[in-house]
């Protein structure tokens, strides 16, 4: 069995997650790559602290460059601000590692560019991450579309909604200031989760009509003042995509201000001979629209874990939850890595990252200039 040995860059929410997952890796049945979480660096003693209850972990810096030094080292797993992507995503690349990236994969589109570039020109094994599709849901809607028992596709509509920032006395912090999270604002944030399935199904969508709001523009410094929110809360792109030779109106949704809805990622496909529907508000069902005997039927199954990309050990009656689907993402990484994907569904890839900022660079464009605005993909 191949072993692979991780580093974490960023060792905050996702680096956790990802110790979480790497000690669970038993779990997965007849897996071809066994991984260990072997270094950690923060800048934060405190954050260090917790990876000290992980028993694989043989070193713990506040000095990213020792970590790139270690030759034990094989992937690098960076979750850190949007602003710092292109510089440490280089940096590991450099170094003679594989990546696995945060989103959005840069703070912009030339951001990403290079950083794809980089990757080509080293021939690096990079993936970026996005692990919601991950859940039987997506996967269950994604095989619907390709049966082609829905006929021709007439309407697309995908999603990621949260509510965190109704509250007005939340403190600011790195993801509501542009020269952190980048001018996209929410659609780097979540955007790459609802383009992921789109864009691995071939729709690239080719115009642009974004409607983008600053709705809460200040919030508590943590200092007793204020401080200006100048990022994007919410994006509605209404885009057109053409599927099979016919132009489908396509609509995503990027919200951190959705009234009702806590973590919500959704995703309806509606076609001549029937349709699908999939939303993490009820994680286990799944919706198909059928027509029979000229009636109408919004039909609902309730899903169980079988449905999930690789086989663990947990029985099939039981609900996946979040630490599920990142579990998933990481072995679709590791899985792919190895050259042993054998046709699951993987992780974005570079190409799919830069795309996906050349839609929000023409969203931008599109809404400063109240317009449709063409796509232009590099």
């Amino acid at each position: 069995m191949e072993r692979v040995n991780v580093g974490i860059i960023g060792g905050g929410l996702m680096g956790k997650e990802a110790a979480s997952a790497f000690g669970r890796w038993f779990a997965l049945n007849d897996f071809p790559v066994a991984v260990e979480l072997v270094a950690v660096c923060d800048l934060n003693e405190h954050v260090l602290d917790w990876y000290r209850k992980v028993p694989t972990v043989k070193l713990l810096t506040t000095n990213y460059k020792e970590l790139l030094a270690n030759s034990e080292i094989d992937v690098v797993y960076v979750a850190l601000p949007h602003n710092l992507h292109k510089k440490y995503y280089i940096e590991v690349l450099e170094s003679g590692k594989d990546l696995l990236a945060e989103k959005p994969f840069g703070i912009d589109l030339n951001a990403a560019l290079a950083i794809e570039q980089v990757a080509k020109r080293l021939g690096r094994f990079v993936r970026c991450s996005s692990e919601i599709p991950f859940l039987p849901g997506p996967q269950r809607v994604i095989n619907e579309v390709q049966s082609g028992m829905l006929g021709d596709i007439i309407e697309v509509k995908a999603g990621f909604l949260h509510s965190s920032d109704l509250d007005r006395q939340k403190p600011i912090n790195w993801k509501r200031q542009n020269k952190f999270c980048g001018e996209i604002g929410v659609m780097g944030d979540l955007g790459m989760h609802v383009l992921h399935v789109p864009l691995r199904l071939g729709w690239k969508p080719n115009l642009v009509y974004a409607q983008l709001q600053k709705i809460i523009t200040e919030r508590p410094d943590g200092k007793g003042g204020t401080a200006t929110c100048d990022t994007w809360n919410n994006a509605t792109l209404n885009t057109e995509v053409e599927i099979e030779g016919n132009k489908v109106p396509m609509t995503l949704e990027m919200k951190r201000i959705a009234p009702g809805e806590t973590n919500t990622w959704y995703i309806e496909i509606l076609g001549t001979n029937g349709g699908v529907k999939y939303s993490t508000k009820d994680t286990k069902a799944l919706w198909n629209f059928t027509l029979k005997n000229e009636e109408q039927y919004w039909q609902r199954t309730d899903l169980g874990f079988k449905g999930l990309v690789f086989p663990t050990i947990t029985g099939g009656i039981f609900e996946a939850g979040f630490s599920d689907c990142f579990m998933q993402m990481l072995a679709a990484y590791f899985a792919e890595r190895a050259g042993k994907l054998s046709g699951r569904f993987g992780c974005v890839t570079p190409n799919e990252a830069v795309a996906s900022h050349s839609l929000f660079d023409a969203a931008l464009k599109s809404h400063a200039g109240s317009r449709v605005q063409n796509i232009t993909y590099n």
